[in-house]
């Protein structure tokens, strides 16, 4: 059997990309599905000297390994100022250091979500730049927008937006 990771590219405990990447993973068929949470990754922030005086935290290790052995990555990033948050980016750049090409080519269903009517489309766009540099294969991605509006009780609930994102999962799935 298959296994995928999801999580959202956040710390924040009540994450609406966390809520939208754990839908988004119960949709695909015939895998496993790993949750994964950043705030379990004691990261501290990024910088050269840090890295020199005391090296690449062991939980770096563990997350890259997690993702080096998936078969595949369901990703909902959250847009903070228009970029990625600081719990993703310092972990993006954590893992970066061990290893460059950090998403090993694994097959990925890239998607944001936000409150407003954007759906966090300005960092969706920034990854989909980035992340083929660092064998991100992006199979798809797919913007929520309106987040209280449009997802309650676990699930989309505006049915065209609910069928994009089923449509997407389609995609990912046969990639996988």
């Amino acid at each position: 059997m298959k296994n995928i990771i999801a999580f959202a590219g956040s710390n924040s405990k009540t994450s609406i990309n966390k809520q939208l990447a754990i839908y988004a993973s119960s949709l695909v068929e015939g895998v496993e599905v790993n949750v994964l949470d950043l705030n379990d990754y004691n990261l501290p922030l990024f910088g050269t000297d840090l890295e020199s005086e005391a090296g690449i935290p062991d939980d770096a290790h563990k997350l890259l390994n997690i993702l080096k052995n998936t078969d595949g990555i369901v990703l909902s990033l959250a847009e903070h100022n228009g970029a990625y948050s600081v719990a993703f980016k310092n972990a993006f750049d954590w893992l970066s250091r061990i290893e460059g090409k950090l998403f090993f080519n694994k097959p990925m269903l890239l998607m944001a979500t936000s409150p407003g009517g954007r759906g966090g489309q300005t960092v969706l766009d920034i990854a989909k730049g980035r992340f083929p540099f660092h064998d991100g294969n992006i199979i798809e991605t797919f913007s929520l927008p309106f987040f209280s509006e449009n997802f309650k009780d676990g699930k989309i609930v505006n049915e065209d937006l609910d069928t994009q994102l089923k449509n997407s999962v389609k995609q990912f799935q046969k990639a996988l």
